[in-house]
């Protein structure tokens, strides 16, 4: 009975430390979401991208640092239609996404997005990426609560602001309905298939660019990979 006690002690202390720290950023005008991220530093996030093809998408946000796993699969739609030949033929609803699992104290939401607009695909191309085209294909951030809805907003935003690129963003920020694992053999693609040329010719050099521009966030072990 003590060892309980003792335990719903520790938890109300842990959520008046939590209210108390988001009373401070505000005071101080700091955003409460980024503070309880770093309180919760032993507490793990998931991010869902959507950016093209999700063998290339999948393989950069494993070379994030602070990232742990990413797997590739399909949000947006329902889940009996989740299969890669359904989707494929671009009327389900759903796009290729990926669902990234990381460490708020090691790596940021915003530093996400930043690897997302900047190296995992180009946010200026409706519903194509590359050779690529229709709308399972679209540039898409899945938010799954209000802070990350409000980041994006904001990170988009900004860069509209400073015109990052010669032409309109288009990416679209939505919630989070439902994310549905791929297949099997879509799983690590790239890390399965190196020599595969549509990877030779459109996602090894988002890797490159990923170590060259981004350093500081590049990680050159990939994280956990997903189940086969």
């Amino acid at each position: 009975m003590l060892r309980v006690a003792n335990m719903m002690n520790m938890k109300s202390r842990t959520k008046w430390i939590l209210a108390l720290l988001v009373t401070v950023a505000a005071l101080f005008g700091l955003k409460p979401n980024d503070v309880l991220a770093q309180a919760s530093s032993n507490d793990h996030a998931t991010a869902v991208f959507s950016g093209g093809c999700f063998w290339g998408v999948d393989a950069v946000f494993k070379h994030v640092k602070g990232v742990d796993k990413v797997v590739s699969g399909y949000a947006g739609g329902a889940a009996n239609t989740a299969q890669y030949e359904t989707v494929s033929t671009g009327t389900t609803g759903h796009a290729e996404s990926v669902q990234v699992t990381y460490d708020p104290s090691k790596v940021s939401y915003d530093d996400l997005l930043k690897v997302f607009f900047f190296v995992a695909h180009d946010p200026t191309e409706l519903n194509r990426q590359g050779p690529d085209s229709g709308t399972q294909y679209r540039s898409s951030i899945f938010y799954a609560n209000e802070a990350q809805k409000k980041m994006a907003d904001d990170y988009i935003a900004q860069l509209d602001k400073k015109h990052a690129f010669s032409k309109p963003i288009v990416t679209k920020v939505v919630p989070l309905t439902g994310f549905y694992p791929a297949e099997g053999y879509h799983q690590n693609y790239l890390e399965l298939h190196p020599d595969q040329p549509y990877i030779v010719f459109n996602d090894l050099p988002k890797l490159e660019q990923f170590q060259k521009s981004l350093p500081a966030l590049y990680q050159q072990q990939p994280a956990q990979q997903a189940a086969k």
